[in-house]
């Protein structure tokens, strides 16, 4: 407690992990409990033993492994394609000095900056149109194209400072536009591109509105959708919510955890930069 009040920042800091660890931990206590023990002792109460039939009810209900492999399959798909459309139009714009630059960055901010429900309804237009409603190919453009807006924004600004004087040496020694970019702009740019990825995989993991929107069928339903759906019905207890929402959860904690070492090393590259 005294290294606390002598260190302000580092209590704050403290405080706020404790708020951020503690919906997480109640989550995980309520979902282990027991329909009755949850009504006798509280959602507060530590549970008396494990109970994971509220797992399992809710995995069978939905068909969790199936909704668990199209969650991963978009977000995967939509990180690497996101990342892959930023780069190519970031090299255009941040090196290739395109003329009406600003102009550019500015559409790209717009972009950033729409909601997403005005989106749905020419989305799901469009979607129609193409042939492409209810399907995961659909979800997986629409989220390629909303993720590179930002990830284009941001690669931009990063490689508008690339050191011209690498890029010129390359082309003294015979490089063409693509090998410089394959070979000295994105390893070089690694650390920010790592973080983009690991970005776009969790936002459009947490996606909920237009998969709702643009996937009706069951076999194709994302994790997010799939819970949104459930809780809507009447037959769901205190425990299988909370069971729900834990198995829903714990995919994206364990991606952020496998990936922690790449998020950190591209923040601490730009601030050392």
């Amino acid at each position: 407690m005294t290294a606390l009040k002598k260190y302000p920042v580092l209590a704050a800091l403290v405080l706020g992990a404790l708020f951020m660890v503690l919906p997480f931990v109640v989550v995980l206590m309520n979902a282990v409990k027991s329909p009755e023990e949850y009504s006798s002792d509280g959602p507060l109460s530590l549970p008396d033993s494990v109970y994971l039939d509220g797992l399992a009810d809710f995995w069978e209900r939905v068909d969790f492994g199936e909704k668990l492999w199209n969650s991963v399959l978009i977000s995967g798909s939509v990180a690497v394609l996101a990342v892959v459309l930023s780069v190519f139009s970031a090299y255009a714009i941040g090196i290739g000095r395109i003329k009406g630059r600003p102009w550019v960055l500015a559409f790209f901010v717009l972009a950033n900056m729409l909601p997403q429900e005005t989106l749905v309804y020419p989305i799901y237009y469009l979607s129609k149109e193409a042939g492409l409603y209810d399907t995961r190919l659909s979800v997986i453009i629409v989220f390629t194209v909303i993720q590179s807006a930002f990830g284009t924004y941001l690669l931009s600004s990063v490689l508008s400072g690339f050191p011209r004087e690498i890029i010129e040496a390359a082309r003294i020694d015979g490089a063409t536009k693509w090998q410089v970019l394959w070979r000295v702009v994105v390893p070089v740019s690694r650390p920010t591109i790592g973080v983009l990825m690991v970005l776009f995989f969790i936002w459009t993991w947490n996606e909920f509105l237009l998969p709702l929107v643009m996937l009706v069928s069951d076999d194709v339903q994302t994790v997010s959708v799939a819970l949104g759906v459930l809780q809507g019905q009447r037959d769901m207890d205190a425990t299988m919510t909370n069971a729900a929402a834990l198995l829903g959860v714990l995919p994206a904690i364990a991606f952020f955890l496998l990936f922690q070492r790449t998020l950190t090393r591209g923040i601490a590259v730009g601030a050392v930069k």
